[in-house]
């Protein structure tokens, strides 16, 4: 199958509903918008939210404390674990070389490194952030965590 052998399903496709077109048409006279009043009217219509005057809902709830998830940047996260899969030759560590070995996403510079894991190697670690177990298995491994 290739996609400009696909069709639609029987029924899926309708023809445009032509309003204002008469009685005949089936949508004549108020045209499907009911009788008078504001929805009826072109450009009427009331807002989202709105309840006829009455104190809305979202105005009525309490609106307390401060959200800060547009705006909190999260750490790519790794385990000292992951650093002992990293290949023999490796000696320096840092965002650039944890991308390359697909620890990480590529381009992420705001790394933390935690402590799940065991190491055996000496390697010195640049990352954003350590946790204080993982700091102290680099460097009970002879490595260095280094804070950039």
């Amino acid at each position: 199958m290739k996609l400009h052998e696909l069709k639609n399903v029987a029924g899926a496709v309708h023809r445009r509903k032509r309003v204002g077109c008469g009685e005949g048409g089936g949508h004549g006279k108020t045209s499907g918008r009911g009788g008078k009043g504001q929805t009826a009217r072109s450009g009427g219509g009331i807002r989202i939210g709105f309840e006829g005057g009455q104190m809305p809902l979202y105005r009525r709830l309490p609106h307390r404390g401060f959200n800060q998830a547009n705006f909190r940047t999260e750490p790519a996260v790794l385990n000292v674990g992951d650093l002992a899969r990293l290949d023999e030759s490796v000696t320096e560590v840092n965002a650039e070389v944890l991308a390359k070995a697909g620890i990480i996403r590529a381009g992420e510079t705001f790394v933390k490194v935690l402590g799940d894991g065991e190491l055996s190697r000496a390697l010195k670690v640049t990352a954003s952030k350590f946790s204080a177990s993982a700091k102290a298995k680099i460097e009970a491994a002879g490595g260095e965590a280094i804070v950039a």
